[in-house]
């Protein structure tokens, strides 16, 4: 409920009324949807975690292009976002921004399905669904339109824990006299994304196959409720039943080239990714029971990295490090497996390891900027505070959200007896991990530090941020 009730309170803030008609007026533009996606997004990085590792965003990132590549041209720049969330789920705003959650990607089995949830929210935007939904609202209060936005959003895609429930809760509940036709519209909406996303699908190289499964998983899972099972009659449903959706694609599936059935996926990035989220991300018990489930003859080094992240937060410093060395005996020249167990040396005190791994990270992926921050966490233990700045801050340049570079830059400067800079970088670090409380005080602190007239002007905006 707590996920749901912070989509509603971003909508609500986003659209006042006065708002709504400055953006709306009579008719929904491109660039008014434009000026709403920008607005929507900034709201969403303040309110959610927004993961800004390139090396999940990136795949993500290269799905989305891939698929925009194969569509008809879109009068939106498609902005993808990946949001650290358990929901088996994704959602497109107006404006071309499109948002997949952690829990998608570590459900699905093959690049094919991943593409096909994002190949159904990008023909939402391509067909300018949501736009046609607001511009209908638009004669319905804001708080109504927050409402039925918030459905939208977290009703998409078929599925996601209770999500679909509350969503559909939330719409029929927001909905004014006359206006529950338009969720009989918006069944049609899923219908048309469906069809559309399969073409560009296909077109995309994908095994159409690939949108079936992705529902059949959701299904298997119970991860969501399909119309009359929830109390809410099927005419006001946002979504037609997944298996009345599975139904219509295969048959469509059926009448096309055999050959589009038998493509194949190279899954080899996609496992690298869901490694990497099931040892950073999961809940500690989910992601052991997860490995538990899995022979460890048949783990294979990025496994036993993600085994080892795993074990660390389960507090078993002992087991981790056997874990991380057995990745390393079976591969050390994966530049993910190399970042993260140099990290995790780091953490642990090693830091010869740890500065040989990371170094080698740092030479098969030069352009990532999660090493950079790995090394200046590095020489920050060894207390090079001139070499830690100067990693971090390059890490910031990358990576502008990044708590945890704001805050490492923060204890940097604050030993080396910058305690303005340590205070004003330590508060934009508990700024965006969300921990207001502890950034008012660093804030406060930076303020009454502040001496020139630029760090009174970076303290205010430090403070204006809060």
């Amino acid at each position: 409920m707590k996920k749901t009730v912070t989509i509603i309170t971003l909508l609500a803030m986003l659209l006042t009324p006065a708002r709504a008609f400055a953006l709306f007026g009579e008719t929904l533009t491109i660039s008014k949807e434009k000026e709403i996606g920008r607005e929507f997004d900034q709201k969403i990085h303040n309110e959610m975690h927004v993961l800004d590792d390139p090396a999940v965003t990136d795949f993500v990132e290269n799905i989305v292009n891939r698929i925009v590549e194969a569509k008809d041209p879109i009068p939106f720049k498609i902005k993808s976002r990946v949001i650290r969330n358990p929901s088996l789920n994704a959602f497109a705003i107006p404006g071309g921004y499109i948002y997949t959650f952690t829990g998608l990607i570590e459900s699905v089995s093959t690049e094919s399905e991943l593409a096909a949830v994002i190949s159904h929210e990008l023909a939402h935007v391509s067909q300018r669904h949501i736009a046609g939904r607001l511009e209908k609202a638009s004669k319905v209060g804001a708080l109504s339109m927050a409402g039925m936005l918030a459905g939208v959003f977290l009703g998409v895609a078929g599925g996601g824990d209770t999500s679909g429930k509350l969503a559909q809760g939330l719409m029929v509940g927001s909905q004014a006299a006359g206006t529950a036709a338009m969720l009989t519209y918006s069944q049609q909406d899923e219908r048309d994304a469906d069809h559309v996303g399969l073409t560009s699908l296909v077109k995309a190289g994908y095994n159409p196959e690939g949108m079936p499964a992705t529902f059949k998983t959701m299904l298997k899972k119970q991860w969501y409720a399909s119309p009359g099972e929830n109390g809410i009659p099927p005419y006001l449903s946002t979504h037609p039943g997944l298996s009345e959706r599975i139904g219509y694609l295969q048959d469509r599936i059926q009448r096309l080239p055999a050959d589009f059935q038998n493509r194949q996926d190279d899954n080899k990035d996609l496992h690298r990714v869901q490694a990497l989220l099931h040892g950073k991300y999961d809940p500690v018990t989910v992601a052991l029971g997860h490995f538990k489930d899995t022979p460890e003859d048949q783990y294979t080094a990025l496994d036993w990295m993600s085994y080892g992240l795993v074990l660390e937060r389960a507090s078993k410093p002992r087991e981790a490090r056997e874990a991380m060395d057995r990745a390393l005996a079976l591969d050390s020249s994966d530049p993910l497996l190399l970042r993260e167990t140099g990290a995790f040396m780091t953490r642990k005190g090693d830091l010869d390891k740890a500065a040989s791994l990371l170094q080698k990270a740092m030479f098969r992926a030069p352009t990532d900027p999660v090493i950079l921050l790995r090394l200046g966490q590095l020489q920050l233990q060894r207390k090079n505070f001139q070499q830690a700045e100067e990693l971090l801050r390059k890490a910031i340049d990358a990576m502008p959200r990044n708590a945890e570079a704001h805050s490492s830059l923060g204890r940097t400067l604050g030993e080396s007896g910058d305690l303005f800079g340590g205070h004003l970088q330590l508060g934009w670090g508990f700024v965006y991990s969300k921990q207001m409380r502890k950034a008012r005080i660093h804030a406060d602190k930076a303020q009454q530090l502040a001496k020139t007239e630029e760090q009174k002007k970076k303290a205010a905006e430090l403070k204006k941020a809060l």
